[in-house]
C-alpha cells in the first residue's frame, strides 16, 4: 500500500501587538518626515516654473528663473557679502570658540561659570532684542552696513555653537593620550596641536560649519545692522519679495537648501554627524 505524503501549507503567524506597534511607528515617522520636507519639495518644484507666479500646477518646466537669478545684481552682491562674512565668521569663531572651550574645560579659575554663561547667553536672548542692541552699539561707531560691523553682529550669535560643540567633545574625550604625550616630554602646545586637536576635530568642524550656515542665513540681526551699505543676501531677499513674488525667490531658496545640504554632507563625509555632535 503506497503512502501519500501531504505537504501541509505553512500557517501565517498572527501579528502580535509589538509588530503592529513597529509598523505604526515607522508609518508615523514616514508621514512626519514627508510633512516636514514637503515645503522643500514645493520650493524645488516651483523653482522650475516657466510662468511668473508661485502657483501649482506649473505652467511649464523651465530653467528661466535660475538664469535671471544669476543676472540679478543686488541678489548676487548680497550673496557675495553673506559668503565673505560667513567665511570670516567661521575662521574667527574657530580661533576664539575653541580657545574659550579649552580654557573652560581644562582650567579652574574664579568666574569660570560666568565665562561659560557669557558665551552661551546670546542663544537665550531674542534676536530682535540682540539686533536692536547691536544697532545701538555699532551705529555711533559707523560700523553698520560694513563687513566689520556685520561680522561683529554675527559673531555674537554664532560663536556659542562652536564653544558648545567643542566643549562637548572635550568633556567626552579620552585624556589618556594627552597624559601619555606629557610623560614622553611633549609641551602643552605640542600636546594640544598633535593630540587634543585631532581628537576634538569632529566637534570643531561641526561648529565651524554651523557658524557659517547660521551667519549666511541670519536675517533678523542683519536687518538692523546691514540695511544699508553692505547688504547681506537675506536682507536683499526681503527687499525683493516686498515688491514682487515670482519663482526667482524659489530658485534662490532651493540653491540655498542645496548649499546647506552640501555643508552637512561634507561634515558627514569627513567625520560623521554622530562623531561631530556626540
Amino acid at each position: 500500500m503506497s503512502n501519500t505524503i501531504q505537504m501541509a501549507s505553512p500557517q501565517k503567524r498572527p501579528l502580535n501587538s509589538r509588530t503592529v506597534f513597529n509598523i505604526f511607528h515607522k508609518l508615523l515617522l514616514i508621514i512626519l518626515y514627508l510633512f516636514l520636507l514637503s515645503p522643500l519639495f514645493i520650493i524645488a518644484i516651483l523653482s522650475f516654473n516657466s510662468g511668473s507666479s508661485l502657483n501649482l500646477p506649473l505652467e511649464g518646466f523651465s530653467l528661466r528663473w535660475y538664469g535671471e537669478l544669476f543676472s540679478n545684481g543686488p541678489l548676487m552682491d548680497g550673496f557675495k557679502v553673506s559668503l565673505i562674512v560667513g567665511v570670516i565668521i567661521a575662521i574667527v569663531d574657530l580661533f576664539i570658540g575653541v580657545s574659550v572651550a579649552f580654557v573652560i574645560d581644562r582650567f579652574e579659575f574664579p568666574g569660570r561659570a560666568a565665562l561659560s554663561g557669557l558665551f552661551l547667553a546670546p542663544l537665550m536672548v531674542p534676536t530682535v532684542v540682540l539686533g536692536l542692541a547691536l544697532l545701538l552699539v555699532l551705529s555711533p561707531l559707523f560700523l553698520t552696513g560694513t563687513y566689520l560691523g556685520i561680522a561683529i553682529a554675527h559673531f555674537a550669535v554664532t560663536v556659542p555653537y562652536v564653544v558648545r560643540t567643542t566643549l562637548i567633545n572635550l568633556q567626552t574625550a579620552d585624556t589618556s593620550c594627552e597624559e601619555a604625550a606629557r610623560v614622553l616630554g611633549a609641551g602643552p602646545i605640542t600636546v594640544f596641536r598633535r593630540v587634543t586637536l585631532p581628537i576634538i576635530m569632529p566637534g570643531v568642524l561641526a561648529g565651524a560649519v554651523m557658524a557659517f550656515i547660521i551667519s549666511f542665513d541670519e536675517a533678523v540681526i542683519s536687518l538692523f545692522v546691514a540695511s544699508s551699505g553692505r547688504v547681506t543676501l537675506p536682507v536683499e531677499m526681503f527687499r525683493y519679495v516686498e515688491f514682487r513674488a515670482d519663482p526667482l525667490v524659489a530658485a534662490l531658496s532651493f540653491l540655498l537648501i542645496l548649499l546647506a545640504l552640501g555643508a552637512v554632507l561634507i561634515v558627514e563625509r569627513v567625520v560623521g554627524l554622530r562623531g561631530a555632535l556626540k
